[in-house]
């Protein structure tokens, strides 16, 4: 947490705005790094108070986070959401240690949401690092609603596709398959096929180029029966 730590303070450091506003930055510093159960109490305190500045609700958020305080889970959720991304980046950074099991739910609600999608890119990483049951499905949906011409959200879409070739799961072959025609997500999507057992040359040709690729594609592993969108060759 250390780094990250300073990071988070740091960057506050910056928004102070009076002299009132750094003593309270001291004594929130002082709060974290005693870390005694009197000062996760004060945080959390922090957490509800009202007409106080965000940072500070962020800086007692991260620490109890990170500390594994589930007390945190609803700020840091908010700020999972923020539109700024440094805050963002902070908020996943606790989640991701906080082992509350509502992080899951919430991270794959943030990044279906078609409505968020500027802001999902943060809860699409923390959801490929929790590698809970919702992580797979909620990638694959997220990916497939951004493989579209000239989408502005390709970064969010390269999140996708390199969380699931870390997560191994084969349900991601069709998708990934897709992703290899987009210029921007082809390397990685090759990359992530290869993971998973897929040969790059396969995954090119999933769009049908020749016969030879489509009896592959046609022997492909899915639930049920054959999935055009799949390779089968190791």
């Amino acid at each position: 947490m250390e780094d990250e730590f300073h990071e988070l303070t740091d960057r506050v450091r910056a928004e102070l705005r009076s002299p009132q506003d750094l003593v309270a930055y001291e004594r929130l510093l002082g709060l974290a790094r005693k870390n005694t159960p009197a000062g996760r109490e004060e945080l959390a305190r922090m957490l509800v108070a009202v007409e106080r500045p965000l940072w500070t609700r962020e800086i007692a958020a991260f620490v109890l986070g990170c500390a594994g305080d589930k007390r945190a889970f609803e700020t840091l959720v908010l700020l999972l959401n923020y539109r700024e991304p440094m805050r963002c980046a902070t908020a996943a950074h606790a989640l991701g240690r906080l082992g509350d099991p509502r992080t899951a739910r919430a991270a794959a609600a943030l990044a279906t949401n078609p409505l968020r999608t500027a802001y999902a890119l943060h809860p699409v990483r923390l959801l490929a690092e929790l590698r809970a049951p919702q992580s797979v499905p909620a990638l694959i949906a997220t990916l497939e609603r951004l493989l579209t011409p000239h989408n502005p959200y390709w970064r969010v879409a390269l999140a996708c596709v390199e969380g699931l070739g870390a997560l191994g799961d084969r349900r991601a072959v069709p998708t990934l398959t897709a992703a290899v025609t987009h210029p921007r997500l082809a390397a990685a999507a090759a990359a992530s096929l290869a993971r998973l057992g897929v040969h790059e040359d396969v995954a090119a040709e999933g769009d049908g180029a020749d016969d030879r690729a489509d009896g592959a594609i046609g022997r492909g592993h899915a639930p049920g029966g054959s999935d055009p969108g799949v390779s089968g060759r190791q």
